[in-house]
């Protein structure tokens, strides 16, 4: 698995760990104090700019899209003490700043870039994974965070957490300040200022989108993209188009054929001559959902739970195009919902701004097109707008603990109104044993001490979707790269176009009874007009439901061996149930189902051993051989 590695010696004695390095790692920077490691990293994916003698150094390691030029100006700008200015390079990927104060590290602020790091006796290891952390440290994984994964929604559940006790997460949009004789910190990186309009934010959303699709597009080798027909990846294939000649693979199946996707798909293709178009049609190649999953131990391991492990089978025939082509960077949409449209609760966000008229009438749209009645959808708004985020987390905690389950989803989905509050369980916790609901209620506790009074519920969820999609796009690309070599680049989850978009508030950014009017007002003569206007967004339920019922057997085998049931924390009796629920085609959690089964693959699979992630160096070896 690629990860990049560092060590900070903090100047109260040599690091502890200086015997050890990461496995087949090649060193990247060493000045004595710090020293980083790059495991599975081309050599092009290194980027290093140094001043003269004691002056700011940058390291940008991954998909640094930045010209010289940019490059050279942002290691001058930290050379000034600037340093933030170094995470303002378009592309994705680890940014290092090294000057006279110290070392500042930092990700992204969608999360596909994730900075974790552990105090030693004398300083502090850090890296971009938090499985080679925990097994220098011996550190358990967290069960509490991996419940409240898919038991609750609206919680911050990671927040300065990782999936392993002791080891700390940098939250995504802040950075990790380390300093000679001082404490690690983090930091929060500066935001772009709001623009109050769709008209105003539009120009630097086209700016930023359209250099990171074309710069990619650039690359040295053979690109493809996806092509669903959606408004997202349609974008980016036609803007990766308009660079040079592309591979565009569009998966379908019996079912979702009968949508207008391909349609789509067909038109873009058809109307972009450099667009070699590749479709797969996964019913005749025979794959479903959750297919492959009889032996764990074939499977690949990521740093957190991947949802794509459920859809493994379907992934290597829908990529299996592009790896014949040769394709040296699969680009995806993935993302484009998260900065291009906005969450249901932005309309309260617009509220508080003033906009109260806005707000209601945002509030009234959005009942109709759920078919809800009007008047329950505004009382639960009147309720979140009038209670402060720590107390609506308190009130999820004492629920989780008395067993009172009137915050849960009461089946499969979730109702209009519920997508208006703060925060609420899934319909799974009836799975959980007390000692489980104890325990993801103790974490909803501290995220609630925590929790600033401040915070907006569209702010709080419009940032909470952004990372679950960060680190979804995460492990798909460290599947891709394991099983089929094959990079997947998701540019709307590049830092600059997430803060572009993100400049302009969510009720400003979208409109009533419109789809994606950003997308629109972007790209309005760069991409198709017929697409950019399209209105209908296709559900994969039915595909979801039909793999489940056909691979039931694995599914069940995996839940029969459940270490969260053997921990005491899962009811295995009741979550068999739901499974066997869903296969029948009744109602069911199926989002629950799906991670609760990718969390017992990846709790089966995790590396624990040491040495499986780190090696000793070969002075210490020698050492110890005499």
């Amino acid at each position: 698995m690629r990860f990049i590695a560092g060590t900070f010696d903090t100047g109260r004695g040599s690091w502890a760990g200086s015997d050890w390095r990461p496995r087949g790692a090649r060193d990247v920077f060493s000045d004595g104090a710090a020293r980083i490691w790059a495991t599975e990293f081309d050599p092009g994916e290194v980027r290093r700019g140094s001043g003269h003698r004691g002056q700011a150094e940058l390291l940008a390691i991954g998909c640094c899209l930045a010209t010289r030029e940019e490059f050279s100006a942002a290691r001058a700008a930290a050379e000034r003490g600037a340093w933030t200015a170094a995470m303002r390079l378009p592309g994705s990927f680890l940014t290092v700043v090294r000057d006279r104060t110290g070392l500042c590290i930092a990700g992204d602020r969608a999360g596909t870039v994730t900075v974790f790091w552990i105090p030693t006796r004398e300083g502090v290891l850090w890296a971009t994974a938090a499985a080679p952390l925990a097994a220098f440290a011996e550190a358990e994984p967290n069960p509490a965070v991996l419940l409240g994964a898919f038991m609750v929604r609206g919680v911050d559940v990671l927040a300065a957490d990782s999936h392993f006790h002791t080891v700390r997460r940098v939250p995504p949009g802040h950075a990790l300040v380390l300093a000679p004789g001082r404490e690690p910190r983090t930091e929060a990186l500066p935001v772009p200022p709001a623009v109050t309009s769709l008209k105003d934010g539009a120009p630097a959303a086209r700016e930023t989108i359209t250099a990171a699709v074309s710069r990619r597009a650039s690359m040295a080798g053979p690109i493809s993209c996806d092509l669903s027909g959606g408004v997202d990846s349609g974008t980016v294939t036609s803007l990766a188009a308009a660079r040079g000649p592309l591979l565009a693979v569009t998966y379908t199946d019996a079912r979702m054929g009968e949508q207008d996707d391909m349609r789509y798909a067909e038109r873009i293709a058809h109307d972009h001559p450099q667009i070699t178009h590749a479709t797969i049609d996964g019913t005749r190649a025979g794959v479903q959902h959750f297919d492959g999953l009889e032996d764990p131990a074939v499977l690949p391991f990521t740093d957190t739970p991947s949802f794509t492990l459920g859809l493994l089978a379907i992934k290597a025939a829908q990529l299996g195009p592009a790896t014949a082509h040769g394709s040296r960077a699969h680009l995806t949409g993935r993302g484009g919902d998260d900065v291009l449209d906005a969450v249901p609760t932005m309309a309260i966000d617009q509220y508080r701004a003033g906009h109260r008229w806005g707000a209601l009438s945002r509030t009234a749209a959005f009942a109709r097109t759920r078919r809800a009645a009007l008047w329950p959808v505004l009382r639960q708004v009147a309720r979140t707008q009038r209670t402060p985020y720590p107390q609506a987390l308190a009130a999820l905690a004492n629920a989780l603990n008395v067993g009172d389950d009137h915050t849960a989803q009461s089946g499969p989905g979730t109702s209009a109104a519920q997508m208006l509050t703060w925060c609420g369980s899934s319909a799974a916790t009836t799975w959980l044993t007390r000692a489980g609901r104890a325990a993801v209620a103790d974490l909803v506790t501290a995220r609630a001490q925590t929790a600033s009074p401040d915070t907006t519920p569209g702010a709080l969820h419009e940032r909470l979707a952004l990372e679950l999609m960060g680190d979804g796009h995460a492990t798909f690309d460290q599947i891709s790269r394991q099983q089929w070599g094959l990079p997947i680049h998701a540019p709307f989850l590049d830092n600059l176009i997430v803060d572009a978009c993100h400049a302009i508030p969510g009720y400003a950014r979208t409109q009533i009874d419109d789809f994606k009017p950003l997308a629109r007002a972007a790209f309005t003569g760069r991409v198709p007009d017929y697409l950019l206007n399209r209105r209908t967004k296709t559900a994969f339920t039915s595909s979801l439901f039909a793999g489940l019922r056909a691979n039931v057997p694995a599914l069940r085998r995996i839940l029969d061996h459940s270490l969260l049931a053997q921990a005491g924390l899962l009811d295995t009796t009741r979550a068999l149930a739901s499974l066997d629920s869903a296969a029948r085609g009744e109602g069911a959690p199926l989002a629950a189902l799906h991670a609760l089964i990718v969390t017992e693959l990846w709790l089966a699979t995790l590396p624990t051993a040491r040495t499986t992630w780190w090696e000793q160096t070969t002075a210490h070896a020698q050492e110890v051989a005499s």
